[in-house]
Parts: structure tokens; sequence; C-alpha cells
């Protein structure tokens, strides 16, 4: 009685067995009709060929190891400051016995710091030629693979344009009268530069600045204004009202982040099989990476304002959500329906996290413009 249901399995799986065969000699019949060709060419046109495979074979090994390593990656990257509480304002006199030295910036000092990470402890992945060349053409961005490093350190880089936009509109200078730093000029306009920049280009000139070049101009500019601080011969407007326009656009930042992950659950609720949930997670991850750093330094350089106007508590509340947050590190990112229990949607508990630290964000707003 077993005997047809046997023949039944038997021949199913040797249909499966076929197909599979067939779908495999499809995919190898390129390459094959290559080899074969290859093999009756003389060594004039081989050798050629055989260096062009070699340095394809190097240049990926190359962007695989810079794309799945991360370096001196640390959630608590902000626990090795040590942050000044109650002391100088940046560029007022510090405490006597100093050499007549003033106060640095907090936010200056993380925001070049992160570039540093970016640029110069990782390599920069999204300039790379190979990531700009994607999968056969597809962007690495729709596909599952080697992705994640580029968006977090884009989402870090959202982070240091906006602080430094912030810089030069109004805490580097006085009440806004006073004339723009240069130093802080030179540092937004090199992080306004092309994310994705080669130093080879097919249009004239032909040969530029690559992203990695100009971000490490934005270095050295935001360090030579923190040394102009550091001197006392730079200006640092630590006023409350300044600090409700920081955190204002803060606020803005991440608050489109998140629609961004609300567009992408609506898009889609593939689960594991959405090839742009990771990118998004991990962009979004990577601003609040760097805000976790730029809030504690916010709070180092108005520490005046935090403890006149009462706001101590709820920052601990946004440093507590942002901290973790930064928990969420899962192997496959998937964006699943919410009340899916095998195919989680990770997307919705990182948009979850990234409300709750703005809503906390609008609350210090509005202690601040009462």
């Amino acid at each position: 009685m077993l005997d047809p249901v046997i023949e039944f399995f038997a021949r199913a799986f040797n249909a499966i067995g076929r197909g599979i065969g067939w779908l495999i000699a499809v995919l190898l019949w390129p390459f094959v009709a290559v080899g074969r060709w290859y093999s009756h060419r003389g060594w004039m046109i081989r050798l050629p060929i055989l260096l062009l495979l070699l340095l394809l074979v190097i240049g990926y090994g190359h962007f695989i190891w810079s794309a799945a390593r991360w370096t001196n990656y640390d959630p608590d990257y902000p626990d090795r400051y040590a942050f000044v509480s109650g002391g100088a304002n940046p560029g007022e006199p510090v405490a006597e016995g100093e050499g007549g030295k003033c106060q640095p910036s907090a936010i200056v000092h993380v925001t070049s710091d992160l570039i540093d990470y970016n640029v110069n402890q990782n390599t920069w992945v999204p300039s790379m030629p190979l990531s700009k060349a994607g999968l056969f053409g597809l962007d690495w961005k729709y596909t599952p693979f080697l992705d994640n490093k580029a968006a977090f350190q884009l989402g870090i880089n959202q982070v240091i344009r906006r602080t430094t936009v912030e810089l030069v509109d109004r805490l580097g200078r006085v009440r806004g009268t006073s004339q723009i730093n240069q130093n802080l000029q030179d540092a937004r306009q090199a992080m306004a530069y092309d994310e994705d920049a080669w130093w080879l280009t097919f249009t004239p000139p032909f040969v530029q600045p690559s992203t990695p070049e100009r971000q490490r101009e934005a270095l050295k500019a935001l360090n030579a204004f923190n040394a102009e601080l550091e001197n006392c011969t730079g200006e640092f407007d630590a006023r409350s009202d300044n600090l409700l326009q920081f955190l204002d656009r803060i606020t803005g930042d991440i608050g489109s982040t998140s629609d961004i992950l609300r567009q992408q659950m609506e898009a889609s609720n593939m689960g594991w099989l959405d090839v742009r949930a990771d990118d998004r997670f991990w962009f979004t991850y990577g601003q609040l990476y760097a805000y976790y750093g730029i809030l504690r330094a916010t709070q180092s350089d108005f520490s005046d304002v935090y403890k006149d106007r009462r706001i101590d508590l709820v920052w601990s509340r946004t440093e507590e959500q942002l901290r973790a947050a930064l928990n969420m590190t899962p192997f496959i990112i998937s964006n699943g329906n919410e009340s899916s229990w095998i195919m989680p949607s990770h997307l919705a508990t990182m948009g979850f996290y990234v409300l709750r630290v703005r809503s906390n964000l609008v609350e210090m707003r509005d202690i601040l413009d009462r």
C-alpha cells in the first residue's frame, strides 16, 4: 500500500533535483563559456585578463574586509570623556593655576572624534569604488549584503553635519551678531561635501578630493576652533535660547528619521527578506550612536543652563533611552508584521526608542521655553 506513496515522493525529489541541477547549469553557463573562450586564447590576451581578475579579487577582498569590520565600535564611548559639570563655560577662563587657559567645547571635541572614528579609525565605505559599483550594478542598499556599516557611518555623518551647521549659525558666535568663525565655516563646508566622492571622476577635472579627505579637513578645522577657545580667543555662546534651538534641530532630525522608519514599515512587512530594512535600521542606529555622545557633551557645555532650568531629570531619562536603543544589535534585521512572533519588526522597536528620545527632547525644549 505504501509503494505508490514512495514512488510519488521519489519522482517529486527527482524532479526537484533535476530542477536544481538545471538552475545551477544556467547560472554557471556564462562562466563555463568564458572559461572555454579564455582557454583557447593566447597569452597576449590571457595575461591582461588574468591581471584584471586578480585586481578584482584583491579589490573585493579589501572592500568586503572594510565593509564587514567595525573598528573601535563602543556604545559606551561617552564614558571615556571627562565632561565638566558646573565648571567654566566654553571660552571662559578655567580655575586658577591652569596657565591662563580657557575651557574648550565638549560638543566640538566629540564631533571631531566622531569624524576621526568614521574616516581614520575605519575606512569610509560609501565612497569606495566597489561600494559605488554595487552588486552587478545593483546598489548594495538593495541587497542584504555589505551595506550595514555604510548606513551606520552615514547616520553618524548626518549628526556631524547638523552639529557643524549649528556651531556656525548659533553656538560659535555671540547672539548671531558677531562675525562667523572661519574655522567653523571651513568645517561646515567640508562636511557638506558629497558623501560618496572618490578621488577619480568621469567629469572634468577628473581628479577631486575624496570624501575622507574633506572630512579630515573638517576635523582639523574643529580642532583649530577648540584651540581658539582654549587660548581664550574664540567665542561660544552657551545661552539657554541657543540650547533650545539646538535641541529643536536635533528633535527635527530625529523626527525625520522616525518618519523614514514608518514609511519602510508601511512599504513592506517581508520580515527577514526586506533588503531595505537593514540600512534603514543601521542609519538610525548611527544617528542615535552619535547623538548619545553629542547630547552628553551638550550637557557639559550648557551645564549652567541644565542646572538653572532643572532639566537634569529629563536629560537622565533621555540618556537611558539612548543607551537602551544602542543595545539593539540583531544579527539579521527583520521588518515583519508588528504582531509576528517568527519575524519581528526591529524597525518598530527602533522607532519606539526614537519616539521616546524625541518626546523627552520636546519636554526639555518646553521647559527651556517657559
